[in-house]
């Protein structure tokens, strides 16, 4: 027994230093359960105003999905259809993600989608540094209570949170990083794609770096 509380005590502050590294000054607790509660961090994101984004939203959109997936996708911020619906990747870039899931083996609803920053940009700008700084702890407890075994970051701005580079995404896409102890693999936007829709390269690169996350996964 005292070696069990002794690990859970080694644990617990393991977690602490992790955050405490990642300057996260706050993480949503259940006062049940002393874990994340996901409910309270979703009501903390639909009435956040700590940054400038907030006051031009119409809905925050927090993310949805399986709170125990083994597979997360986060992308750069909410766009037009995504502010409107208060919903992760539901337009013309989120209907493309949709068939990547499925192509991957996987139901939308068995991963876990959302973004770095929760609100729309204005005219759907990448998101400032001090907008992604004030918003990371969002992020920081949805990966933490969700504990997933890869992240897919989708675009630069997605890969640019979890790996310090340099390159550019055609070199940093189709290698793993690790990020927190979970692996991370960095690959094009959907709406990249949509964007240089008669270029086919860049759907096969996007498909080898899900072959990739498939493989380690054992999707086959």
């Amino acid at each position: 027994m005292e070696k069990k509380a002794e690990k859970l005590i080694e644990n617990l502050e393991e977690r602490v230093r992790f955050f405490s590294q990642l300057g996260v000054d706050f993480i949503g607790v259940s006062p049940a359960s002393k874990e994340p509660s996901y409910p309270s961090l979703e009501e903390q994101i639909l009435s956040c105003q700590m940054c400038s984004l907030g006051k031009g939203r119409k809905n925050a959109v927090p993310g949805e999905g399986n709170l125990e997936a083994e597979l997360m996708f986060v992308g750069e911020a909410p766009g037009r259809d995504e502010d409107i619906q208060g919903r992760p990747f539901v337009g013309r870039a989120g209907q493309l993600l949709s068939k990547i899931i499925n192509a991957m083996h996987f139901k939308r609803e068995e991963v876990y989608i959302t973004n770095i920053v929760k609100c729309r940009p204005p005219e759907n700008r990448t998101p400032h540094v001090d907008e992604i700084e004030k918003c990371k702890a969002y992020l920081l407890s949805q990966i933490e209570m969700i504990q997933p075994r890869v992240i897919v970051s989708l675009g630069k701005a997605a890969s640019d949170f979890f790996i310090h580079s340099r390159l550019g995404m055609t070199a940093l896409r189709g290698n793993f990083s690790e990020y927190g102890g979970i692996r991370v693999m960095p690959t094009f936007h959907p709406s990249y794609l949509i964007r240089n829709e008669p270029n086919k390269i860049l759907k096969k690169m996007v498909w080898e770096d899900m072959q990739e996350v498939m493989a380690f996964l054992d999707k086959k």
